[in-house]
């Protein structure tokens, strides 16, 4: 699976925007602060992929990027800490809400958080919603630079133990560390991304 070869496909501020649901998807959600667009852009090798900005929730559409003719990816829109009325932020999380619930090519969601604040109250409830779908979910631990290692992977075992009594044979729900800074971890991600369209 090459993902250097994704591009640019459409932003849809609606589900019923979005390319035809077909095929296989893997969705991309977390805090709006939680590094997203950078992950996508070391996943993708492409610096200007996926918008990154210095104000956490700039990410407002359903943006998706082709890999092949048969699988994409998906850019969620941020949650929880973005500075927009309120409005416009319920606006969001319905649209998040129904893409996660009717998307039937939807294989996996890649659930990111910072690794200094991991498991916020959405994220337990993005993992809850999964879980009673029988939806893959893997954890990526972003921005894991800003710790030394015993303390990154003590964070790690903290959400591990979590996924463990939520999914005890580790079949749904899985998690790592990752650096986009370092491109710590980036090929673990690869294999597991790469194992979700290969099913």
């Amino acid at each position: 699976m090459n993902f250097n070869t994704v591009k640019f496909l459409i932003s849809a501020q609606t589900l019923q925007q979005c390319p035809a649901d077909t095929g296989s998807e893997i969705a991309f959600a977390g805090r709006s602060n939680a590094g997203k667009s950078s992950a996508i852009n070391t996943l993708t090798r492409n610096k200007s992929l996926a918008r990154t900005s210095k104000t956490p929730g700039r990410t407002q559409l359903i943006n998706h990027f082709e890999l092949t003719p048969e699988s994409r990816l998906v850019d969620l829109p941020g949650y929880g800490y973005a500075k927009v009325p309120k409005e416009i932020k319920a606006k969001w999380d319905r649209n998040l809400a129904e893409y996660l619930q009717n998307r039937n090519s939807l294989c996996g969601l890649v659930l990111l958080m910072d690794i200094r604040h991991p498991l916020q109250d959405f994220d337990r409830q993005m993992l809850n919603w999964a879980a009673q779908a029988g939806l893959p979910v893997h954890i990526l631990l972003t921005k894991a630079d800003k710790l030394k290692r015993g303390p990154a992977m003590s964070s790690l075992l903290g959400v591990e133990k979590l996924l463990r009594d939520m999914d005890p044979g580790f079949t749904l729900l899985s998690a790592q560390i990752f650096s986009s800074l370092k491109k710590t971890g980036l090929e673990e991600l690869e294999k597991k991304l790469a194992s979700w369209l290969e099913d």
